[in-house]
């Protein structure tokens, strides 16, 4: 979750949080920390890298903790040697999780007939490099890539924003519509029934979305704002 250092700074200033002496085992740790931080789901606690130091994963995002509970710690971090980001890895594993299990049908596709990869981009049919992208769409799909679109209306739920991409959904011919919306000043005939926006909005708070578009690949790596084709098909291939 995005905001998750402004909810441990609040917990501190309200004296939630209170560090336990010891604790035998990584159950142990993760009960304490449960009762300490009620507000937050802890996923997972493992081992890191380093010795003494449980790696914490709450969603999409990961902090660490001492084995004693005693110190908390939220950044990166990195292996020197190797010259890699280790907390990014495990960012981008969850990340993959998230955007590898939304149905298919919960998404408008533009399948490539050489599909050579894909991603999926949050979207906002009145952000104007979202619609620079999707004017491109004949480029990305001749690169080989596969463009799986999610709707993030950055005004917010009931924007006009909003109520264009549920019409958009609800449209007989969704990627028709979604091509007709982005290319024109007029929004689209509006229309309601059950849709996935808000589903989609939620997974976007989850992966920290703060601008469209934003896109996600099959490994979890991110890739904000803009990308030519061929620039995004390079970025792909280095991805693997």
């Amino acid at each position: 979750m995005h905001n998750l250092k402004h909810l441990f700074v609040a917990l501190f200033l309200a004296g939630l949080f209170v560090a336990p002496s010891a604790f035998a085992d990584k159950d142990a740790l993760k009960k304490a920390l449960a009762e300490t931080m009620p507000s937050i789901a802890i996923d997972d606690i493992s081992d890191s890298k380093i010795k003494g130091l449980y790696e914490v994963m709450v969603g999409s995002d990961v902090f660490y903790v001492s084995e004693d509970g005693k110190y908390l710690i939220q950044g990166h971090m990195f292996d020197l040697a190797a010259k890699k980001d280790l907390t990014e890895d495990k960012l981008a594993e969850a990340r993959a999780v998230l955007i590898n299990g939304v149905a298919k049908d919960q998404m408008i596709i533009f399948k490539a007939p050489d599909n050579k990869g894909t991603v999926t981009i949050f979207t906002d049919i009145d952000c104007g490099y979202c619609r620079k992208l999707h004017a491109e769409m004949d480029k990305y799909l001749a690169e080989g890539i596969t463009i799986q679109y999610l709707f993030y209306p950055r005004a917010g739920k009931d924007s006009e924003s909003y109520k264009k991409a549920v019409s958009v959904w609800c449209a007989d011919d969704r990627n028709t519509a979604l091509t007709v919306a982005k290319s024109s000043s007029n929004p689209p005939a509006e229309k309601t029934c059950k849709n996935p926006v808000d589903a989609h909005m939620a997974l976007g708070e989850k992966l920290g979305v703060r601008g469209t578009p934003m896109m996600v690949t099959e490994k979890g790596t991110i890739f904000p704002g803009y990308m030519p084709a061929k620039q995004l098909a390079e970025a792909l291939q280095q991805d693997k």
